[in-house]
């Protein structure tokens, strides 16, 4: 972190630590919700990298060139993949966010041999520090840990820069870019399709048109994995913008029975991050059918999941507990994301 010290963004810190108050530096260079918002289109489009000021954050200079490797394919292997998700898992967001306009056109383009793994990382920056989270209250949210009164929540990263502005920056690139998405939730390649829900799932949605291409895609997708994709994504989305028909809608997912099991269990969870209510007996019985170890395993394939669980616990068994058995402690060393599941 020594090199942190002499990005342009450090003195900006220094400040709001001794006293300055955020807003003062809000629209400015240092302020990736403005940076982000004037990346011209024919700069995304033209991977003009630039003229994108990736200098004013911390390890900018890093991401700008693992989109460059990632995009032009100019070294062997998978260059360039796996460097936002790392900053992100290292609390380290606002350089990754100017990744992702670029990310997503590398994702949209069939072509591209990395596509998936442009796609996996968009996402990242639009979350907060939510590895290991399960419970009713989290889980759906963009960020796990709140910091009351401080910068809207979201606290610090580890640089010191604000991280309630990365995550807005990351989601208002996401939203700006559904177009360019939206067409993903079609694609032949399972992955792809959860992936670009995944995605979605970030972007404000105040016309509900994401959460209309998630049921439009729900009618004709067969694959159960990504049924149950596309209604955690819907639920993640009416968490952030409510409308109770469709809290209403998922409930009734959960209670169909002519539904795929995996269908039935994302919508039990989601309908629980939704509501307030206390668990029903019939979904308590119905989960506790469902919830094998099995089927644990094989729903790991879903993003939600696969960060929830950790420490040889999948996902969909940490859920179950938080959500419906609260009362049952967590076992030791629960919040490894690292540690492989049994």
């Amino acid at each position: 972190m020594g090199e942190w010290r002499t990005d342009p963004t450090f003195a900006m810190c220094r400040a709001l630590v001794d006293g300055a108050e955020l807003s003062s530096f809000a629209g400015g260079p240092f302020d990736v919700r403005a940076v982000v918002a004037a990346i011209r289109p024919e700069v995304k489009d033209g991977f003009l990298l630039g003229e994108v000021p990736w200098e004013h954050f911390p390890q900018g200079d890093r991401v700008r060139e693992a989109v460059h490797l990632l995009h032009t394919g100019t070294s062997p292997g998978r260059a360039g993949t796996g460097v936002v998700s790392g900053m992100c898992a290292n609390d380290m967001r606002a350089a990754a966010v100017l990744a992702v306009p670029f990310l997503i056109r590398i994702a949209a383009d069939t072509g591209h041999p990395h596509r998936a793994d442009a796609l996996a990382e968009v996402p990242c920056p639009a979350r907060a520090r939510y590895f290991g989270v399960a419970s009713r209250d989290q889980l759906l949210l963009h960020r796990a840990e709140t910091y009351d009164d401080l910068y809207d929540d979201y606290g610090v990263e580890v640089s010191g820069y604000p991280a309630g502005w990365s995550v807005a920056a990351a989601r208002a690139a996401i939203t700006a870019d559904t177009a360019l998405l939206t067409p993903l939730l079609d694609d032949p390649v399972p992955a792809i399709r959860i992936r670009a829900a995944y995605a979605l799932a970030t972007a404000a949605d105040p016309e509900r048109a994401v959460r209309a291409a998630f049921r439009t895609r729900l009618v004709a997708e067969q694959d159960p994995i990504v049924r149950a994709t596309l209604v955690l994504a819907t639920a993640e989305v009416t968490r952030a913008h409510p409308h109770p028909p469709t809290t209403e809608w998922i409930g009734e997912r959960w209670r169909d029975r002519t539904q795929a099991p995996e269908v039935r269990l994302a919508a039990a969870i989601g309908w629980l991050c939704l509501t307030e209510e206390p668990v029903p007996d019939d979904l308590r019985a119905a989960v506790d059918d469902f919830a094998t170890d099995e089927r644990a395993h094989a729903m790991d394939a879903l993003p939600w999941m696969a960060a929830a669980g950790g420490s040889g616990e999948t996902g969909l068994r940490r859920s179950v507990r938080k959500m419906l058995y609260p009362e049952q402690s967590d076992s030791v060393g629960y919040d490894d994301p690292w540690a492989p599941h049994r």
